[in-house]
């Protein structure tokens, strides 16, 4: 395996040290210089060509946005944001996230004296999927043993208009459905309890909230309110309360981009109704790695944004929504929807 080259650049050089030493303890990860300035990141940017840049929000001279702005005219690349200030409702971040940035981490979550741990790993292979990805993604490699196989987990993204669209799709499915459905549905925060508890009245599938780490199982699964759900390559669910991709928290790119990692052709995509691109990005990683994708139509979407977006992006099939869960169950037992 073939190291990412990683630049690092944060003001404070004792930070940046650490960080370059948390970052590079893996085999994913080659970490092939650190600056403390805008300035100089587009200088080494030219002369060290890495892969993916770590970005601080708080850097002297030019400013992190201004930096993020710089980067991305010199060579655009993959750049990551990694502050103290990281969160929804942070204007740096925004701002960062809106230069051109494709990720935001809190440095309250790296415990960079703790490079071997769990969550250490999980981050580099962010990371690592990041940089391969590219801006517009790249090319996702099922392993060996996910190449031809069957489909192994479904994920399911919505916005507008998706609650009731859910309420149509899993009253779909039999009762012995056998595969793990992944959800995300934008949703104000504190209702995504009561929307779990009126889908699982309405489906014959068990609908649960996800815990983290636990081995993905039949049934329908939600993150809890406000969190991130991902499928690690262990076939274990993650969830995360702080990262920032996007707008949207949980975020439907995140979990499509996770299964096509971890399933490979295993992984079916869905696109339901909803505003703005959210699961575009994921889509496109699913047919890279040799999965199905399926966008719902626009006469049968309350908001024709999100699926038209998975459409553009190359979505598998679209179809209206009535035929959704039909084809869902003709994958599970068949192996194709159609």
């Amino acid at each position: 395996m073939t190291a990412t080259r990683v630049l690092v650049c944060d003001p404070s050089p004792a930070y940046g040290e650490s960080l370059a030493r948390f970052l590079g303890a893996g085999e994913e990860l080659e970490v092939v210089g650190v600056c403390a300035s805008g300035e100089e990141a587009v200088d080494q940017l030219r002369r060290l060509t890495p892969e993916l840049v770590t970005i601080d929000l708080e850097l002297v001279g030019m400013g992190s946005t201004r930096a993020i702005e710089a980067l991305m005219r010199t060579r655009p690349v993959p750049i990551v944001i990694v502050g103290k200030g990281v969160g929804r409702g942070s204007l740096p971040t925004a701002e960062g996230l809106a230069a051109g940035a494709v990720e935001a981490v809190p440095k309250a979550l790296l415990r960079v004296d703790e490079p071997d741990g769990p969550a250490a790993v999980a981050l580099r292979h962010r990371l690592r999927r990041l940089a391969r990805n590219g801006l517009k993604g790249g090319p996702v490699t099922p392993t060996e043993e996910q190449a031809g196989g069957p489909t192994r987990v479904i994920g399911i993204c919505a916005s507008a208009g998706g609650p009731a669209a859910l309420e149509v799709v899993l009253a779909g499915l039999p009762g012995d459905f056998p595969l793990p459905v992944l959800v995300v549905q934008h949703i104000t925060s504190g209702f995504m309890d009561g929307l779990v508890r009126r889908l699982g009245h309405l489906s014959a599938l068990p609908v649960r909230t996800a815990a983290d780490g636990q081995r993905v199982a039949p049934g329908v699964w939600f993150p809890p309110d406000d969190t991130h759900l991902v499928l690690a390559p262990s076939m274990r669910l993650g969830l995360d309360a702080e990262t920032v991709v996007g707008p949207h928290r949980p975020s439907g790119d995140l979990l499509l981009e996770s299964m096509a990692l971890a399933a490979g052709t295993g992984a079916a995509a869905v696109v339901l109704t909803g505003m703005g691109r959210d699961g575009a990005r994921g889509v496109e990683a699913v047919l890279r790695a040799g999965g199905i994708t399926i966008a719902q139509d626009e006469p049968s979407s309350a908001v024709f944004g999100m699926p038209r977006a998975a459409a553009e992006a190359g979505a598998s099939s679209v179809l209206p929504l009535t035929k959704i869960a039909p084809a869902l169950t003709r994958l599970a037992r068949a192996g194709v929807p159609w």
